[in-house]
């Protein structure tokens, strides 16, 4: 049975899944980093939470060396292995609020969707330290919109019935006005871009299972939960897929 888990190994026996399902971010995102924040494509990146990869490929692709700095072994490693073969990638054994990084060594520091986990002060106060003058702090996730269609109004329903501590860890994700404290005055940009999955039955049962909220296959909940998301996909499903809808929420400042 499932118990309480630290948000360093609650992920541990997700690993595949969240290779295979979890969403990448739209090309929109490096763009706005690029663009409007004047981010250079050599830029060395601090790629903090980066879990399997996910992130750090988004921006190793658009030219930038990343360090990827990941406290959970198993996620390392697909990272190592997904990634590893590239020349400007380096696996990094560090947490969010104690990186293990060098005084001002990084231009950018990039937190994707493990931003919800940290302890908000302390890693303001580490980022702060890595980042060199003038370098930035990027913080961004893909919120689910959980009414944009019946689908999504339905696997939301799912989630309060099935899901193991759902409720607390959706509540932990940061709003606007949060994260506009969070950077204060060093504030350099909001944005918000559509970003979608498309899925059949497979991927969509991944996708669930890649959540540290879904119950796992030696937990009471899991067999109806899946029989339950699988008459949902029938529902709603066309052409054999249904589209799992997110809006990419970013965040971008100095941390002076």
């Amino acid at each position: 049975m499932q118990g309480p888990q630290s948000s360093v190994t609650r992920f541990s026996s997700r690993v595949a899944d969240y290779v295979r399902y979890r969403p990448g971010y739209p090309p929109a995102l490096i763009e706005w980093v690029h663009g409007e924040l004047g981010v250079r494509p050599d830029a060395l990146v601090a790629d903090i939470g980066a879990g399997t990869g996910i992130s750090a490929r988004m921006f190793l692709e658009a030219g930038h060396p990343v360090l990827a700095v990941e406290p959970n072994a198993d996620m390392r490693a697909a990272a190592e292995s997904w990634l590893g073969a590239d020349a400007g990638f380096r696996p990094v054994d560090g947490t969010a609020e104690a990186t293990t990084l060098a005084d001002g060594s990084v231009d950018l520091v990039s937190a994707a969707q493990a931003f919800h986990w940290f302890d908000t002060h302390a890693v303001r106060c580490e980022w702060r330290r890595i980042l060199h003058a003038g370098g930035l702090a990027l913080v961004y996730w893909n919120s689910r919109l959980l009414d944009s269609s019946p689908f999504m109004a339905g696997y939301e329903q799912l989630l309060l019935e099935y899901g193991v501590d759902y409720t607390a860890v959706a509540e932990r994700y940061q709003d606007d006005a949060t994260m506009r404290d969070w950077f204060g005055a060093g504030l350099r940009g909001i944005a918000q871009f559509p970003n979608v999955q498309r899925l059949d039955f497979d991927a969509l049962r991944g996708r669930l299972l890649s959540s540290s909220y879904a119950p796992l296959p030696d937990h009471l909940r899991h067999a109806p939960m899946v029989e339950a998301l699988e008459r949902l996909f029938q529902h709603h499903a066309r052409d054999g897929y249904v589209d799992f809808e997110y809006r990419t929420r970013a965040f971008a400042g100095s941390l002076d």
